[in-house]
């Protein structure tokens, strides 16, 4: 989005705070759904097949919608377009508690990936561009704030179903709470508009080749960070014999790793640089994947899952932030990254059963391991692309500014 405007200091940071907080709200959502899907499983009447079905259908809706992001942020502007589609997205979490069937669950499920999608998009490319103004690294802690507001949701969430509460009231509650707050912190992200002569986006577009290059590193990280999350307490029972309240304390533990490690991320990538902080990110994960593998007791392997936490934290913000720097249309390089990163995610659960139970979960672990070390060799492609035009970092901070991109 190429808008010249020169924002104060005061106003960019106040902005930092609005996107960050719109970040939260979006990831409070995912929090508040997972938690209760045990609830919509059973209100539904769906086996554990038919649930796993219908709980793709989010990832195809974000995939199939996530390239219109780029023309309605052209034509409305970028705080109008996201404050709508947060809204929707919001109020997209009432619809599969209310769905009476496997149908109209996978309809709902739709409907709530898709919305995903398009305020996903619409939040990073905002955060892209104030990252560009400020002129340091923020985007690692954005996404911090995202994963603190999944865990603030399920909180949430695990105390309603505690509680024995109906999910579709829940739902509501949480549904009208969080697009109260999404408004109100919408108004204080940056109001950024295209130029007049500045050409839309088409609605529909393969993702471009800077974005096929950038997505495959954040294709390893999602892998590694879905398949760990899925499957590290899976792996402790099966693998090492742990009790399953230590088994699912290590997975807990390894999304406190991700979402604290997101949140003080920008000052190492400020520090070191990208490129550097993911090369170095690739080494601790493939240490902690190998220590996974060749553990002899849980508490290795605990430290193992604990450290590809670690690793892959930094890597989806920083392949949004190079995307948003690949070329003159930053939502449409960053709906290409996100659709990569969204099948990453999708597969990777499904993938790794299949492979367990064609081989074992330690031979899956062992190409995660491989996935991960992928980092240390692909890191470089995120230096690339820095844009110097059209109210970014050579606009506002100087070409120089710009030392989380080397």
């Amino acid at each position: 989005m190429a808008d010249g405007t020169v924002f104060t200091t005061q106003r960019l940071r106040r902005a930092r705070f609005a996107v960050a907080a719109v970040f939260c709200v979006h990831g409070a959502v995912t929090g508040s759904f997972a938690t209760r899907i045990p609830w919509i499983q059973e209100h539904a009447g769906v086996g554990a097949g038919q649930l796993g079905l219908a709980l793709a259908f989010p990832a195809i809706g974000a995939s199939l919608a996530m390239p219109l992001a780029g023309a309605i942020s052209h034509r409305f502007g970028a705080r109008t377009a996201l404050r709508g589609l947060l809204v929707l997205w919001t109020l997209a979490l009432t619809l599969p508690s209310l769905a009476p069937n496997v149908y109209g669950l996978c309809a709902a499920l739709l409907v709530y990936g898709a919305t995903a999608g398009m305020s996903d998009v619409a939040m990073n490319a905002l955060g892209v561009e104030t990252e560009n103004r400020l002129g340091r690294s923020i985007m690692s802690s954005l996404h911090g704030m995202w994963s603190a507001g999944a865990l603030l949701g399920s909180a949430a969430g695990t105390v309603a179903a505690h509680l024995g509460g109906d999910a579709r009231l829940h739902h509501l509650i949480a549904a009208l709470v969080l697009t109260v707050l999404g408004v109100f912190f919408c108004q204080g992200v940056l109001d950024l508009r295209s130029a007049p002569d500045e050409a839309a986006p088409p609605r529909f577009s393969l993702p471009p080749k800077s974005a096929l290059v950038i997505g495959a590193i954040g294709f390893c990280g999602v892998f590694a960070e879905g398949a760990s999350l899925d499957w590290s307490a899976v792996y402790l029972k099966d693998e090492l014999g742990t009790s399953a309240g230590l088994a699912a304390a290590s997975t807990t533990a390894f999304a406190l790793t991700m979402a604290v490690a997101r949140l003080v991320g920008d000052r190492v990538v400020d520090r070191f640089g990208a490129v550097r902080t993911v090369r170095v990110g690739g080494l601790a994960a493939t240490a902690g994947g190998l220590l996974v593998v060749f553990a002899p007791h849980a508490a290795l392997a605990m430290a193992g899952f604990g450290l590809i936490g670690l690793g892959v934290a930094v890597v989806v913000p920083l392949a949004f932030a190079a995307a948003g720097r690949s070329g003159p249309n930053p939502s449409q390089a960053i709906a290409g990254v996100a659709t990569i990163t969204y099948t990453s995610g999708l597969i990777a659960p499904s993938a790794i059963g299949g492979m367990a139970d064609a081989t074992s979960l330690l031979f899956s672990f062992g190409l995660v391991t491989l996935l991960t070390f992928g980092l240390v060799l692909g890191a470089g492609v995120l230096r690339a692309g820095a844009r110097t035009g059209g109210g970014t970092v050579a606009e506002t901070a100087g070409a120089g500014a710009r030392e989380g991109v080397r």
